[in-house]
């Protein structure tokens, strides 16, 4: 019998380079930002959590939106649409470093364009795979999806603080475009097999998605659990280079560093994450993910008295090894519940929460910031993720014994 990996079809592993390189092109970009802003353009805690903000608005403005585009129309041609505007917004940033016109509203300005294409590819992908491959081998799909964005994590910022720090940064930005521009071309390839579509205009389409998922007993907490997570996580990052260069003594270079141990910690969540899933029931799978980010909450906080960079790279670390088990076992979850015919609304409602709410903990982070400092940021972050543990842990989730939707071993 094949396994459900060696099943999976040429279109998914099109599907899978795409993200690599799409994921590549976002992380280089949302890492170059910051440290050009600090190191350039004189930003501080304040000025890099509105930088922030605005290259997540869009998540909290156009996913829901993007989900009804995502049910109405093709999925893979949509993706290819995005892309070409992240691919734009980041040629048109490289573009004004070389007419040395670039200022931080432009430079934000620019973050929201290239994040409304990102919004929508984050929406339309996961509700295009399980068109492209059967439920039993969803999970498989998934972790290879995410595998493959872990290797972007680990890899984009330690390359964006490099380039920066040693040749400024118009190389960061121009390989940000290049690899842009590769997703939409391996995109341009995948066929995408006839499927239902949702009807109705936004706010029929937003009030579906939202009564299944708000309905949902299941997928209600992990809605919850996901705008408190990300709502706390973005309060964190968007001190945390102004931290980091203040207060642990870190260039550029070992900002990127730091950084790049999330992806670390994705890398290493993506590749146990079958050996995980095998071992221990697919709940229990699904709450190591908020654990993970209380102990690296706690992990960062404790740096307020220990400055060390390494204790800040191990919190880096756990915040994507447990976070990475979530994202795969969640959409496994989500796409194994949910209609065929409504897979955009509700990926667009769920990222909603994991998107949209980072705005919200970007801008809180920049008022805590700025009025009470970095160190006391840090420490209301680590509250929101004590409750998003205990969102989860009184829910129905941490009881399921297998994924949904298939026979018992």
């Amino acid at each position: 019998m094949h396994s459900p990996i060696a099943a999976l079809p040429r279109a998914l592993h099109r599907l899978t380079w795409s993200n690599l390189a799409a994921q590549s092109a976002e992380q280089i970009s949302l890492a170059a930002a910051p440290i050009v802003a600090v190191l350039s353009l004189g930003a501080g805690a304040a000025q890099t959590g509105f930088l922030q903000t605005m290259q997540t608005l869009p998540f909290l403005l156009l996913a829901v939106p993007a989900g009804v585009a995502a049910d109405r129309t093709s999925r893979s041609r949509l993706m290819v649409l995005a892309e070409g505007v992240r691919a734009a917004s980041l040629g048109a940033t490289l573009a004004l470093i070389a007419l040395h016109q670039l200022s931080l509203p432009l430079l934000a300005l620019l973050g929201f364009t290239g994040a409304a294409g990102t919004v929508t590819y984050s929406v339309a992908a996961p509700a295009l795979v399980p068109a492209l491959v059967a439920r039993e081998a969803l999970a498989a799909a998934n972790g290879r999806l995410e595998l493959a964005r872990s290797v972007a994590f680990t890899a984009g910022p330690a390359m964006a603080g490099a380039l920066v720090g040693w040749a400024g940064a118009a190389p960061a930005f121009a390989l940000a475009a290049a690899l842009s521009m590769t997703a939409v071309c391996l995109l341009g390839g995948i066929p995408e097999p006839h499927s239902a579509k949702g009807e109705g205009g936004l706010v029929n389409g937003l009030r579906a998605g939202g009564s299944f998922v708000l309905g949902h007993p299941l997928l209600r907490p992990i809605l919850m659990t996901a705008l408190v997570f990300n709502t706390s996580f973005f309060m964190l990052q968007a001190v945390y280079v102004p931290y980091a260069v203040h207060h642990l003594g870190l260039g550029s270079s070992g900002v990127g560093a730091t950084l790049g141990a999330y992806g670390g910690g994705m890398l290493a969540g993506a590749v146990l994450a079958p050996r995980i899933a095998r071992a221990l029931p697919f709940g229990a799978v699904i709450v190591v993910g908020p654990l993970a980010g209380l102990a690296a909450a706690a992990t960062l906080a404790l740096t307020i008295w220990l400055p060390w960079p390494g204790l800040a790279g191990l919190a880096w670390f756990l915040i994507g090894v447990g976070p990475m088990l979530w994202v795969i076992s969640t959409t496994t979850l989500r796409q194994a519940v949910t209609p065929a015919h409504l897979l955009g609304r509700a990926s667009a409602i769920i990222t909603t929460a994991t998107y949209g709410s980072r705005p919200l903990g970007a801008a809180a982070g920049a008022v805590v910031g700025g009025l009470f400092g970095a160190k006391v940021c840090l420490l209301a972050a680590a509250l929101g993720f004590l409750a998003q543990v205990i969102i989860i842990l009184a829910s129905p989730v941490p009881g399921l014994q297998r994924q949904p939707g298939l026979e018992p071993a």
